[in-house]
């Protein structure tokens, strides 16, 4: 269930520096995608969009606060967690990031620790389906770390698509969701799949949660949601 990992992207042009932050974020249990330039980044991310990015303030085509504006201005983009990697200790220029839409700023040289609290303390402020500690509803423990699910202690078979609705819903407890909403948060606009489908995969993660299959609630006319009550 690798494929369920969080996607960091690195826009960064020394090679030394990328390969220190994808040593740190992959010993974190992260999947990490490195890219030298903006333009490379923009095409990354119109194909697949990273859960967070790491973003050099000097870029060899433009700087990183072009790119940092260009995403904040784009719809699909906008609310994608963006931490400044930058030799730039100087105030205005952190205030500058910050203006244009920086969610976190770490001035190099940085410590492994530090970068890796940095970046796990803005997916679980950002994206809380994206964090990496264990997450329960009743009798249901979900671990992200190992991709697996507990039922009173003991471990369940659960499919790849139900593993991560269950994540979805447990990080957003008592919210109801649409077919179309759930389809765009936990398949990614990118793929098309029908709105139907999401009662099948629904019906086979309750299948899955056997006795706890009632935290598991239809909302008439509406879609789902995960309540404990």
């Amino acid at each position: 269930m690798a494929v369920d990992k969080t996607t960091i992207l690195i826009v960064e042009d020394e090679p030394p520096i990328i390969e220190l932050v994808t040593f740190t974020l992959k010993e974190a249990g992260w999947n990490t995608e490195a890219v030298h330039t903006s333009a490379e980044a923009w095409n990354f991310m119109q194909q697949r969009t990273p859960q967070l990015v790491l973003l050099d303030w000097m870029l060899p085509d433009q700087s990183g606060l072009r790119l940092l504006s260009r995403i904040r201005s784009d719809r699909q983009l906008q609310g994608l967690p963006v931490i400044m990697l930058t030799a730039k200790s100087m105030e205005e220029d952190k205030i500058a990031g910050l203006d244009n839409g920086a969610d976190d700023y770490i001035t190099k040289p940085f410590s492994p620790r530090e970068l890796t609290s940095r970046v796990k303390a803005l997916l679980r402020r950002k994206s809380p389906e994206h964090a990496q500690s264990l997450m329960s509803a009743g009798a249901v423990i979900l671990d992200p770390v190992s991709c697996s699910v507990m039922l009173n202690e003991q471990k369940i078979d659960i499919g790849h698509a139900e593993f991560r609705l269950l994540k979805f819903f447990l990080a957003h407890p008592e919210r109801v969701f649409s077919r179309s909403q759930l389809l765009d948060k936990v398949w990614g606009d990118h793929v098309a799949i029908e709105e139907r489908t999401v009662d099948v995969h629904v019906l086979r993660l309750r299948k899955a949660l056997k006795e706890a299959e009632s935290l598991i609630k239809t909302v008439r006319s509406v879609g789902y949601m995960l309540s404990e009550k």
